[in-house]
């Protein structure tokens, strides 16, 4: 495996750095500052990238290697990552989120595991890579993208719809993230690779009721209601949607422990037994709950909004709810169990409607590429398990997917046992360790180098 000089360790570190001082909270998302950034860089090293965009703020930076012609063997692979971030609550932080804070061990801020640790990592592998262009069995393009937090809209989305020919129109792999990391389990190293994502679909759920001044009694308060009934989606469990998605990512941890682990974890995808086990055998409540959102639909309501003045009961109320899709489900389909708990829990004249909605993305693990990513970290840490993933959120991938790519998340990093990886997305005192950023530079530069060589 490729080794960094310490010089170009120094480099990576300052670069991502750099990176977590500029805020680029989404709201508002002005990544500007840091596409300059990173256009700085890489013009410095002989790279020349183009900002396209519907506005100056919400900017995306394109990169590409081309390959020469007579080496030009396959469709272009692309490196994507986002860079603008959640918001942080500064007084919750050890140190200030967007410090840049390195402690010798981790360099804390937010986004530094989503995703500017990506960002720098990749931009680090993709320097590499142009030394080597002539060898290139394919075109090379980095995409640094605005505006994932919120939705994708300005960010992949724009790319994907207005200018497809920057993504090299039909490339064949997207490597993104979540991925790649250090999962701990009974003293094995797990690493999994995300090859499928839920959908979304984010919802607006409205109740009718009866104004009036609120000094009087009201047995049709639509604030009142509102709140039954998200009280009543918050405390029902939807069904389950076993796939082969989730199916292949649970059994993929119970491997190492034999057949019969393998059977029992089988039965976690049964509908009637699969809630009872789940409850029985995952006693960690952050695990079991990470394995039951990728077996069923979620609806979590997150905004509630009644009424403008204290003295006036509300006619109208209503609740935007994040839906998430379990493989092979759709908004229309989360609508229908929303509907029966409504009905039969918290009846009420409601109305439900969507706001944005996109379908789970999947992709097959069988590709010479996802070979490589998993020969690249058996290699890198001998007696580790490859897991193929599904992942709870959304991701730029769900983009890349209209133009025909395989989206893989691999964001190669070595955590160790008492940092979850996890726990960091959107979480206070985000931070990434430096040991563990190093070594995946090194794992992703080495297998990329090898698989772009590669005539098959």
């Amino acid at each position: 495996m490729l080794q960094l000089s310490p010089e170009q360790r120094n480099s990576a570190t300052e670069l991502l750095k750099a990176l977590l001082r500029i805020d680029t909270s989404n709201p508002p998302g002005n990544v500007a500052p840091a596409m300059a950034l990173l256009q700085e860089r890489f013009e410095s090293k002989g790279i020349s990238p183009v900002l396209v965009g519907e506005n100056p703020e919400q900017i995306n930076l394109v990169a590409k290697l081309e390959a020469t012609p007579e080496n030009r063997k396959h469709r272009p692979l692309i490196l994507s990552c986002h860079l603008d971030v959640v918001p942080a609550d500064a007084s919750r932080w050890t140190h200030p989120p967007f410090s840049g804070h390195d402690d010798g061990t981790c360099i804390w801020g937010r986004g530094a595991i989503d995703m500017k640790g990506f960002a720098a990592m990749a931009a680090i592998t993709f320097e590499a890579l142009a030394d080597k262009r002539n060898e290139l069995n394919r075109d090379v393009i980095f995409v640094a993208v605005s505006d994932e937090e919120a939705g994708t809209k300005l960010g992949s989305k724009w790319l994907t719809e207005n200018h497809p020919d920057l993504l090299g129109t039909n490339p064949e792999y997207v490597i993104n993230e979540v991925g790649g990391f250090t999962v701990h389990r009974k003293g094995r190293h797990f690493y999994p690779v995300q090859v499928a994502e839920k959908g979304v679909a984010w919802l607006r759920l409205t109740v009718k009721g009866t104004p009036g001044h609120s000094s009087l009694p009201n047995q049709d308060n639509a604030a009142a209601t509102l709140a039954r009934a998200v009280k009543a989606i918050d405390e029902t469990r939807l069904p389950w949607h076993p796939s082969e998605e989730a199916g292949r990512f649970i059994a993929g941890f119970a491997a190492p422990e034999g057949s019969l682990a393998k059977k029992v974890a089988g039965l976690f995808l049964n509908p009637l037994l699969g809630p009872f086990l789940l409850k029985l055998l995952v006693t960690d409540p952050s695990r079991r709950a990470s394995l039951e959102a990728v077996l069923r639909n979620t609806a979590n309501p997150t905004r509630l909004s009644a009424g403008e003045a204290i003295n006036v009961i509300p006619g109208e109320a209503y609740a935007d709810i994040d839906g998430r899709l379990a493989p092979g489900e759709t908004a229309d389909d989360l609508i229908r169990e929303l509907k029966t708990i409504l009905d039969r829990v918290a009846p009420c004249d409601y109305t439900l409607e969507v706001l944005e909605t996109s379908l789970p993305v999947s992709f097959e693990p069988d590709t010479p590429l996802f070979d490589a990513i998993q020969k690249a970290l058996e290699s890198a840490d001998p007696g580790a398990y490859v897991v193929p993933s599904i992942i709870q959120g959304f991701t730029d991938s769900k983009n890349y997917a209209s133009l025909g790519a395989t989206c893989y998340g691999f964001y190669p990093l070595k955590m160790p046992e008492d940092l979850d990886f996890a726990s960091l997305f959107h979480g206070d005192n985000e931070r990434i360790p430096i040991q563990g950023f190093h070594w995946g530079i090194e794992v992703l530069t080495s297998m990329l180098l090898e698989f772009l060589r590669d005539d098959s």
